[in-house]
C-alpha cells in the first residue's frame, strides 16, 4: 500500500495537480508520460526482433515527446505542444506502417489507440478534425498497400517476432485504455462529488439565507411596530402637558387643582422616562452591541441597594417585598447588567401586582448554579402570553395602577441573562401570580 501511495504521490507531481492544470491538460501530460515508457519500451524490443529502423525512429520520437512534455508541463506552452505531439504521433504511425510490415503489423491497433488518446485532450472543436485525418492516414495506406504491396515489405525476420510484436502491441493497447479511462472515470467521480458537494452548500446556505430573511422581516416588522407604539405612548404625556399649560393659561386653578393635575402629569413623565431610557439600552444594545465583563459578583455588593430602592417604590403603592437571601453567595455575572436584570423583574412585579400585594425576592444555590427568584401575587398570565414574554411581540399593557408598557424590559432582561451565561423563565398562573426564575453560574 505505501509503494502504491508513493507511486500516486509521484503521479500526481508529475502530472501536475487540480489546482495547475485543467482535467484535458493533465491527460496530456499523462499521455506523454505513457508515450514516453512505451517507446522507451519498444526501442531494445524492436532492435531485438529484427526491425532496428523502429527501434531507432523510436528512440528519436521518445526525445522529441519528452521535449514536448517539458514545455507544457513546466514552461506552460499547452496548446502548441498538443498539436505538435498530435501531428508527429500521426506521422510516427504513418511511417511505422510502412516500415512495421503494414497492415500485417501493429500500426492499425496503435492507430486506434492514438487517436481515442488525441480526443482527450485536444479542444472539442478540433476533434472531427482529428478524426478525419486518423481515418484518411489509415485508408491511404491500405490503399496504397493493396495496390503496391511490394511498396510495404515484410521486415519480420520470422514468423515468432511477428506475432510477438501483435501480443506486445495488443497488451501495450490494452494496458494504456484501461488506465486511460480509470483516470477518466475517477477525475468524473472527483468532479462529480465536488459539484454535488458543492450544491448541497450552496442549497444549505440558500436556506439558511431563506430563513434569516425571514426572521429579519419578522424583527423588522416587530421593531416598526414597537416603535409606533412608543410614538403614541410619548404624545400621549407630552398632550397633557400641552393640555395642562393651556389650562394654566385660559383659568385660575386653586392650589389643589394645580396640585391634583401635577401629580398626575409626574406619574405619566416618569414612566415615559423609565420606558425611555429602556428603549436608549436596547437599542444601544442592538447597535453598538454590549461590553459584558464577567467577574464574580457577592450579591449584597450587587443588589442590595437596588433591592432597597425597589422595596420603597413598592411601598408607595402599598405592596410588600420582602428578601429571603443568602447576602453572600457568590455567583459569575456583570454586575451592572445584573442590576439592570434584577430591577426590572422587581419593576414588572409591581406594576401588576394589586396594591395590598405581595412581592418576594429569593436567592439560593441549586448545583452549580444560583437561582434568583422573583415571585408575586398579581394578576399573573394565561400561557399564550408566557410564550411570547420574552420576544419582541409589541402591545401595551396596563398596571393594576394603569402603568403602561410595551414589554421591552423582559426582552432587555432575557438578553442580558444569556449574555452571562444564564437563564431565564417564568411560571404563572392567572389571577394567582406569577414568579421569574433567574438562573446565574455559582461562584467559588
Amino acid at each position: 500500500m505505501r509503494l502504491f501511495g508513493n507511486i500516486n504521490r509521484l503521479w500526481l507531481r508529475l502530472t501536475g495537480t487540480t489546482a495547475e492544470f485543467s482535467l484535458e491538460v493533465r491527460i496530456f501530460h499523462s499521455l506523454c508520460l505513457i508515450s514516453i515508457l512505451a517507446l522507451a519500451y519498444n526501442v531494445p524490443f524492436n532492435y531485438l526482433i529484427g526491425l532496428p529502423f523502429i527501434s531507432l525512429l523510436s528512440l528519436v520520437t521518445l526525445l522529441i515527446f519528452s521535449v514536448l512534455y517539458y514545455l507544457s508541463r513546466y514552461r506552460g506552452k499547452v496548446k502548441t505542444t498538443v498539436t505538435i505531439f498530435t501531428i508527429i504521433g500521426n506521422l510516427l504511425f504513418a511511417i511505422n506502417f510502412k516500415y512495421n510490415a503494414g497492415t500485417y503489423g501493429p500500426t492499425d491497433l496503435l492507430m486506434g489507440l492514438c487517436i481515442l488518446l488525441v480526443l482527450c485532450v485536444v479542444p472539442k472543436r478540433q476533434q472531427k478534425f482529428w478524426i478525419g485525418l486518423n481515418m484518411a492516414i489509415i485508408i491511404s495506406m491500405h490503399l496504397v498497400e493493396y495496390y503496391y504491396p511490394n511498396w510495404v515489405p515484410n521486415n519480420y525476420i520470422n514468423r515468432e517476432s511477428r506475432y510477438w510484436d501483435l501480443t506486445s502491441a495488443y497488451v501495450v493497447v490494452v494496458i494504456v485504455v484501461y488506465y486511460t479511462i480509470t483516470y477518466l472515470r475517477r477525475n468524473y467521480d472527483h468532479e462529480k462529488r465536488s459539484a454535488s458537494d458543492k450544491a448541497d452548500a450552496i442549497e444549505v446556505q440558500n436556506h439558511h439565507i431563506t430563513q434569516q430573511n425571514h426572521e429579519l422581516e419578522r424583527i423588522n416588522s416587530e421593531k416598526n411596530k414597537l416603535m409606533s407604539i412608543i410614538a403614541h405612548d410619548l404624545r400621549s404625556p407630552l398632550s397633557n402637558i400641552q393640555n395642562y399649560l393651556e389650562l394654566v393659561t385660559e383659568y385660575e386653578l386653586d392650589t389643589a387643582e394645580r396640585r391634583m393635575v401635577e401629580g398626575d402629569l409626574l406619574k405619566v413623565t416618569r414612566r415615559t422616562i423609565d420606558m425611555l431610557g429602556k428603549l436608549l439600552i436596547w437599542s444601544k444594545a442592538q447597535m453598538d452591541g454590549v461590553n459584558v465583563k464577567l467577574g464574580y459578583v457577592n450579591l449584597r455588593d450587587a443588589l442590595f441597594n437596588t433591592i432597597e430602592l425597589e422595596k420603597a417604590i413598592a411601598l408607595k403603592k402599598n405592596i410588600s417585598l420582602t428578601d429571603k437571601i443568602d447576602w453572600d453567595i457568590r455567583i459569575v455575572a456583570d454586575s451592572d447588567m445584573l442590576q439592570l436584570v434584577i430591577r426590572n423583574l422587581i419593576s414588572n412585579a409591581i406594576k401588576f401586582t394589586q396594591p395590598g400585594g405581595q412581592i418576594s425576592f429569593k436567592a439560593k444555590q441549586i448545583s452549580g448554579e444560583c437561582w434568583l427568584i422573583i415571585r408575586d401575587n398579581g394578576i399573573g398570565m394565561s400561557a399564550e402570553k408566557q410564550a411570547e414574554l420574552f420576544s419582541l411581540q409589541a402591545q401595551s399593557t396596563f398596571g393594576t395602577d394603569n402603568e403602561k408598557g410595551v414589554g421591552l424590559g423582559l426582552l432587555l432582561c432575557k438578553e442580558f441573562t444569556e449574555m452571562q451565561g444564564g437563564r431565564i423563565w417564568v411560571e404563572s398562573t392567572p389571577d394567582e401570580g406569577t414568579a421569574f426564575f433567574v438562573s446565574m453560574p455559582a461562584g467559588s
